[in-house]
């Protein structure tokens, strides 16, 4: 998800100018209507495209301008937080793109700034290869960019504009492909002759406008590391809002077809996110076969299954039964976080959102038993942070006190997370990274608390392991 997009609805409406076919919501079925998760989708007569391959994929993260204060990083990064919104046919075998054994690559990441609050995964596309940085996001599956031409709709980006029309290996997504967003608005019907899919996605901050294409990513900094993959589905979008600070687009890696993890067949992918303030070190993303984590402080739970519906079937849903503040264990229902039939509730583990979100009834336990055990005084953070419960340090280049370590209390897994992963601390105040959420509302597990934490998504085995780490030496 990103910045804060939660609870996409949309509407498709289907157009075709040339040939004169139109497609209105209320002809399509319930389902369809309900597929296309907040994205308004149309049709054009264009070029066919071919299928995508699949690779394995590494990620490093470069972080945010140590300058920037660590309130204003929150207070940016929660306001996206709460206007988040976000939008699997077989899965092929993770391999190179020569058909060999699968390759190991890498993209280096830096926090997005001057927000602060998501990593951004750099690699190339197109051929020649064209580098940009995206928002690299669990929560959400498409993966897009900005393409030229790109006029006045079009958002400032830090690396030049890919354009199809310069790369030869690009090709417009047929309507009636697997991967096009269209394909559910047809609803069987066979599209006009040459047809290719459009899209306007919305999100909670923004939007991105264009037209779904298949082109040859890569992947790597380095030749020795580098690894080509074609055909990988993706927007190319030609207008957009102005929403999208220092990145050039979005990587969606959540479980819907179109997402990176998805086309490229990962079973598995791994991350771990050195500290939020640490501005010198990298960390280190990798999809597929070399993925992994052992030891004896690995910790597993269960992935609860996603709802059928879209935006829900695309998140990581995990089943939180409690959280202890030190040897206390608070006294929240174990109900509070699970998910609903109706598909509300529930919480998820998010790359793209930064600030953890609790249902009100448990955030509000956490709450009090923080400010139980903190003794300095209490002061009002919301204009500096944005955060709830903040305290005032004796000065500003005071180290705050030691405090317990917090405990997640996951169906047969327990997450330790130190002082430092929930409290933040900048500019004399010194806060809980925390908030709440409507009670029967998604809960959501920020990158902030999933700092230093080792991380392995297992989509196979339907799993997420963890472990604690320090994040800058792997």
């Amino acid at each position: 998800m990103i910045a804060s997009y939660k609870a996409r609805i949309s509407m498709p409406f289907l157009h075709n100018p040339r040939c004169n076919y139109v497609l209105r919501s209320d002809q399509m079925s319930l389902t369809s209507q309900m597929a296309a998760l907040a994205v308004l989708v149309f049709l054009v007569c264009a070029t066919l495209a071919s299928g995508a391959a699949s690779v394995r994929v590494g990620l490093t993260r470069i972080h945010s301008d140590p300058g920037i204060p660590a309130s204003q990083l929150v207070r940016d990064a929660l306001r996206r937080d709460m206007h988040r919104h976000r939008s699997r046919p077989g899965a092929r075998e993770l391999a190179s793109s020569s058909g060999g054994a699968a390759t190991t690559v890498s993209a280096r990441t830096r926090k997005d700034t001057p927000n602060g609050g998501e990593y951004l995964m750099t690699l190339s596309i197109g051929t020649p290869p064209v580098s940009y940085p995206a928002i690299a996001d669990t929560g959400s599956d498409l993966i897009w960019t900005q393409c030229a031409p790109c006029g006045d709709q079009c958002f400032k980006q830090p690396a030049p504009l890919y354009n199809p029309a310069s790369s030869t290996t690009f090709a417009v997504l047929p309507c009636n492909s697997s991967l096009s967003m269209c394909v559910g608005a047809l609803a069987g019907a066979p599209p006009p002759p040459g047809c290719a899919c459009m899209y306007n996605q919305t999100y909670g901050t923004g939007w991105t406008a264009g037209v779904q294409g298949s082109e040859t990513f890569t992947f790597g900094s380095s030749a020795a590391d580098q690894a080509r993959v074609a055909g990988v589905a993706f927007g190319c979008s030609n207008a957009s809002s102005n929403d999208w600070n220092g990145s050039a687009g979005l990587v969606g890696l959540g479980r819907g077809a179109l997402s990176l993890v998805s086309q490229l067949g990962a079973g598995r992918f791994s991350y771990c996110l050195t500290p939020f303030q640490d501005s010198n070190s990298t960390s280190t993303l990798l999809l597929g076969p070399s993925a992994a984590l052992d030891g004896a402080g690995v910790r597993s739970t269960p992935f609860v299954a996603s709802p059928a519906k879209a935006p829900m079937s695309t998140y990581y849903y995990l089943s939180l039964t409690g959280i202890s503040l030190g040897a206390t264990v608070l006294s929240i229902s174990p109900n509070a976080f699970s998910l609903k039939a109706d598909g509300t509730g529930g919480l998820i583990i998010d790359s793209g959102t930064t600030i953890t979100s609790l249902a009100n009834a448990a955030y509000q336990k956490v709450r009090a038993a923080v400010k139980a055990l903190v003794t300095l005084p209490a002061t009002d953070g919301l204009d500096s942070t944005g955060l709830d419960l903040c305290f005032a340090l004796p000065s500003a280049a005071s180290a705050p006190p030691a405090i317990p370590s917090m405990t997640l209390h996951f169906d047969g897994a327990d997450m330790v997370l130190p002082a430092e992963s929930y409290m933040i601390s900048g500019s004399g105040v010194w806060c809980l990274a925390m908030r709440n959420q409507t009670d029967g509302a998604m809960s959501t597990l920020g990158n902030y608390q999933q700092q230093n934490m080792h991380i392995l998504y297992d989509v196979q085995k339907e799993t997420l392991s963890f472990a604690p780490a320090k994040c800058s030496t792997l």
